[in-house]
């Protein structure tokens, strides 16, 4: 199935619902005409009519009107929706989850059997085209539906393919990891601040230093301790930084927090 020719729904019309839309929009990937959103108010979707996407207050209308489509309630609602949903969901619909710590298992249950089904995990990032997801695929998903569904959000950022066992970890590196380099950057901004710097100066060269490193690993492909290693000059103002977050114990600090918001998205997704 080409892109062109999908009609794509979401059932739940969030924030992050909303980022990869628009991530489709702006790369052309699909039409606004094909694209209908839900929720139970106006709240969320007025911003879908201002970019020219139908809107409805009925799940059921999205399953017959698309062939791609989204679930993006929150995961306290979904077992409902997909009760809702199930006697229009056939064979030709392709299924993608949203809802963290709702297993493939459970969608597999809760749906037909046979559903193409699967599971996506994006970061917040998503919604300026930036972000960072991972899916994984149900038993009834070929390699078709993981083709399609790489090639649509790869205007959202970066995207790839993983064992569902990697989705609760990607919630503790990217997920939440967003919230980790935001702290990072406002104490790299206060602490110019406290230098003499004005802060919203500060702010500004603090978030280009992070984008410019990224793009760095990104595109020179190098480990990180070899591009650090190319700041440092023996007994320069780098080194002596460094040696102060060592003795912070930044590096161990990062991985406890990697850790425990992984183990705690392993426990959500028992609860």
């Amino acid at each position: 199935m080409e892109a062109a020719e999908l009609r794509v729904g979401f059932v739940g019309a969030g924030r992050m619902a909303g980022g990869l839309a628009r991530g489709l929009l702006r790369a052309g990937k699909v039409p606004a005409s094909s694209i209908l959103a839900s929720a139970p108010s106006d709240k969320n979707l007025d911003a879908w009519r201002e970019s020219g996407c139908r809107t409805t207050h009925c799940n059921l209308e999205v399953l017959q009107e698309s062939t791609l489509v989204f679930l993006a309630t929150k995961p306290h609602v979904l077992p409902g929706v997909l009760q809702e949903i199930r006697p229009a969901v056939g064979p030709h619909h392709i299924v993608i989850s949203l809802a963290a710590g709702v297993t493939l298992q459970t969608l597999q249950r809760l749906l037909p059997a046979g559903t193409k089904v699967l599971r996506l995990m994006p970061n917040l990032p998503c919604v300026v085209q930036a972000g960072a997801m991972v899916f994984a695929r149900g038993s009834g998903a070929g390699d078709g539906e993981a083709a399609l569904l790489k090639s649509l959000l790869s205007s959202c950022g970066l995207c790839e393919e993983v064992p569902e066992s990697y989705i609760n970890i990607h919630t503790g590196l990217s997920g939440s990891g967003v919230a980790y380099v935001y702290l990072f950057a406002e104490a790299l901004a206060e602490g110019a601040v406290k230098m003499g710097m004005p802060g919203g100066l500060a702010s500004r060269i603090a978030a280009q230093t992070l984008l410019g490193a990224a793009k760095m690993m990104l595109e020179t492909g190098e480990h990180p301790a070899k591009l650090r290693g190319d700041v440092c000059t023996p007994g320069g103002t780098t080194i002596h930084a460094l040696h102060q977050l060592e003795k912070g114990a930044l590096r161990a600090t990062v991985m406890n927090a990697v850790e425990a918001a992984t183990n705690r998205a392993c426990d959500v997704a028992e609860d």
